[in-house]
């Protein structure tokens, strides 16, 4: 995914969401867990590393740019948006790469130092360069994935022609006007996200 334009700092990107399908602990209106059984936990393939996700994501993507079918190897990719600081690292320990992007500022992969398996990643032109300040979760590497479905499909301009849509998603052909797409929750997070933003660069 090609964010074009500083995410953070403008407030919206041309970008394609799709299915706004209800997600199960959005609905409670918190951002941060308040009981344990509510956490997210997930890992890579080999077990090494282990995560957990203390709040609800801002938003959850599923991106069909042809840039993400690439490095991903599949039709798309499904990333759950979060800050860094609400992520925990349970356990083992990850090592970053940068791959090439359309912005050229390139998109930063966390991976298992033993299986390679990326966790999460940066889009590093949202954030001016800053790094770990939003946390694109890889919610293939969750436990139970099923519980982050997408609310939003994006650039499905270049979806692969075999793949409907569900009836009713939300989706977009490139990308979307933030303030229209998340949640008043999120965007009250998105303010905090700024500041930090603000205050690495000094």
């Amino acid at each position: 995914m090609d964010f074009t334009l500083n995410f953070f700092m403008f407030g919206y990107r041309h970008i394609c969401w799709y299915a706004h399908v209800p997600l199960l602990y959005r609905s409670k209106g918190t951002s941060v867990m308040g009981n344990s059984e509510d956490y997210i936990e997930g890992g890579c393939n080999c077990g090494y590393v282990r995560y957990r996700m203390q709040a609800t994501p801002l938003i959850v993507h599923c991106c069909h740019c042809s840039w993400c079918q690439r490095q991903n190897g599949s039709a798309f990719a499904v990333n759950a948006l979060i800050e860094a600081e609400r992520v925990e690292l349970l356990q083992g320990e990850v090592r970053k790469n940068i791959i090439e992007s359309p912005s050229g500022t390139g998109q930063q992969f966390s991976r298992c130092t033993k299986c390679d398996v990326a966790v999460w990643s940066e889009y590093l032109t949202m954030t001016n360069s800053v790094q770990d300040i939003i946390y694109f979760m890889r919610v293939g590497t969750l436990d139970d994935p099923s519980r982050l479905p997408p609310d939003v499909h994006i650039y499905t301009s270049t979806k692969q022609p075999w793949f409907k849509l569900p009836e009713g998603a939300k989706a977009v052909p490139e990308y979307y006007i933030t303030e229209e797409t998340w949640s008043p929750e999120s965007l009250e997070r998105r303010k905090a996200i700024r500041a930090r933003i603000k205050a690495a660069q000094g």
